[in-house]
């Protein structure tokens, strides 16, 4: 990757700014309202018309062409709850200089403000650009760290055909090409109530046991080439009233982390055919993604050396239909910890390499490759 660029630098004090504004307004998921009005006053100051919907604000270029294809630059500007463990103020933006560079605390400042406000600069570094042969929307939305069904899923029917996205994370700059999808499964063993002194009755959490063990040993026989195997994991378990009654019942709960080697039906079938109990996905919905390396925005990453990687995390990209790639400043791994923050270098960088993306983007013809791709 190359150095920050000029353009970069004249873009990053007002999305530092902004990221500021945005961490001292708190904006848990589904209480977004505030950061989604501090979104669009920050445009409207720029003489970018916004819409809005709940919590979800989008806006496109100025020179939107609708016999053109459409990128879409999306992140989120909800947070997580701030933990126990924080030792300063979450929503008090604090800029220290530190030996790694100037820092900047508060809460949602990685995951995903500056990915978000890095986005936004590169939007109005292209708004004005009538030779570009795409359309770009912008849309900053809600609910993403509950995959809400208000965030992003509930906007696209009004976004028009998106052709391909860029989804803002912090990836450390990194092109993530493939995500796990989740699928979370409430499941119930049953047995028969009896007095625990005697031999009467089935305890249901020797059958729950049998059935989670199952879930702990079974590999699934396809691996995707991307993500690798499906992950399956216990995560909760509930059973019993009183130390001398057997269970009539036992419930759990699995965690899983799909890939693109079955369709979430299809692992539901296999799941149901091997184990003993009531099983009811929480939902189907958040699948997994992958893009073709032939794709544009993967050839472009290639020609400026960006690093490719698959992601085991999850985010808006499994509620999107069409082709798309996660990347942003920032490191995935301090993401939900105590005292989060990002430097003003690594935004810096976010907004360099978005330019220098869609930039290289365009030099490649844009999206035209795409359009019979849609799904």
């Amino acid at each position: 990757m190359e150095t920050p660029s000029h353009s970069a630098s004249l873009h990053l004090s007002d999305a530092i700014t902004l990221l500021k504004t945005l961490i001292a307004t708190p904006s848990l998921s589904r209480e977004e309202d505030k950061t989604a009005s501090h979104i669009q006053d920050f445009l409207h100051a720029r003489s970018i018309p916004t819409e809005r919907q709940m919590n979800n604000v989008w806006t496109c270029n100025r020179h939107f062409n609708s016999s053109k294809p459409t990128l879409l630059l999306n992140s989120h500007h909800d947070t997580v709850k701030p933990n126990s463990d924080w030792t300063r103020d979450p929503f008090s933006p604090t800029v220290e200089e530190l030996p790694e560079g100037t820092t900047l605390f508060g809460l949602g400042s990685n995951d995903a403000g500056g990915a978000l406000v890095s986005l936004i600069a590169t939007f109005i570094h292209f708004y004005e650009r009538e030779d570009l042969p795409f359309n770009i929307i912008l849309a900053t939305t809600a609910e993403e760290e509950i995959i809400g069904k208000n965030g992003v899923e509930s906007i696209l029917p009004k976004l028009g055909t998106i052709h391909a996205a860029i989804v803002g994370e912090p990836t450390n700059c990194e092109l993530a090409v493939a995500e796990k999808g989740l699928m979370v499964l409430d499941c119930t063993a049953y047995g028969v109530s009896g007095h625990a002194a005697r031999n009467t009755g089935v305890n249901a959490i020797d059958k729950a046991i049998h059935n989670i063990l199952w879930f702990h040993s079974f590999q699934f026989p396809e691996t995707s080439p991307h993500l690798g195997p499906i992950k399956m994991t216990t995560t909760l378990i509930n059973a019993g009233t009183q130390h001398n009654v057997i269970p009539d019942r036992c419930t759990f709960v699995v965690d899983i982390r799909t890939t693109d080697a079955y369709s979430h039906e299809e692992i539901l079938s296999i799941i149901r055919a091997n184990v003993d109990c009531d099983i009811v996905p929480r939902s189907t919905r958040l699948r997994p993604s992958s893009i073709y390396g032939q794709h544009p925005i993967v050839q472009a990453a290639k020609h400026l050396v960006i690093p490719t990687f698959a992601s085991a995390t999850l985010s808006d990209q499994s509620v999107m239909p069409f082709p798309s790639v996660k990347i942003g400043p920032g490191l995935s791994e301090r993401s939900h910890t105590a005292n989060e923050y990002i430097r003003f270098s690594e935004i810096e960088q976010g907004i360099t390499t978005y330019i220098q993306l869609i930039e290289q983007l365009t030099l490649l013809g844009g999206l035209a490759e795409t359009i019979n791709t849609v799904v």
